[in-house]
């Protein structure tokens, strides 16, 4: 096993998660458009949301993610409320057939992966558990605040 800086761990692990996410939905065969997905499963991450945080989640405009919006609300996959905070601003959500369509989605990209975690001997699908322990265990640590300062050295 080759452990390295974090830098260079990070990189690899990032590219490496990417290639095989990008795999799947390449090899899936699913009806919905990758964009329209890719934005059903930042909602089903972030839950009810403003257009502006979902834009800037995806790292998109305002009126690219207008754009999907109205093609998933014509399919019935998401619905606007009234912003509680703000009424003059409305939150995006999933509908029950957005989750539907969504969870259609992971079931065709696992579906193309099991074939390969099949081909897999008992200790690989151990350590492939064992990674995505770790990668929760991240994803959890990194949505943590830091907890001491972060120092410049000058």
């Amino acid at each position: 096993m080759r452990v390295t800086e974090p830098t260079s761990l990070g990189n690899d692990l990032l590219r490496s998660a990417a290639r095989l996410s990008r795999w799947a939905s390449r090899h899936a065969s699913f009806d919905v458009p990758f964009a329209q997905a890719r934005l059903l499963a930042l909602l089903d991450e972030l839950g009810p949301s403003r257009v502006s945080t979902l834009a800037a989640a995806d790292h998109s405009s305002q009126p690219s993610i207008t754009t999907q919006l109205h093609r998933l609300e014509a399919a019935g996959w998401v619905e606007r409320a009234v912003d509680p905070d703000d009424a003059r601003a409305s939150l995006v959500s999933l509908t029950p057939a957005g989750k539907d369509a969504l969870e259609d989605v992971r079931r065709a990209r696992v579906a193309v992966l099991a074939p390969a975690l099949d081909g897999l001997d008992g200790p690989a699908l151990v350590r492939v558990r064992m990674a995505i322990d770790v990668l929760d265990e991240l994803l959890a640590a990194a949505a943590e605040p830091p907890s001491h300062p972060t120092r410049k050295d000058g």
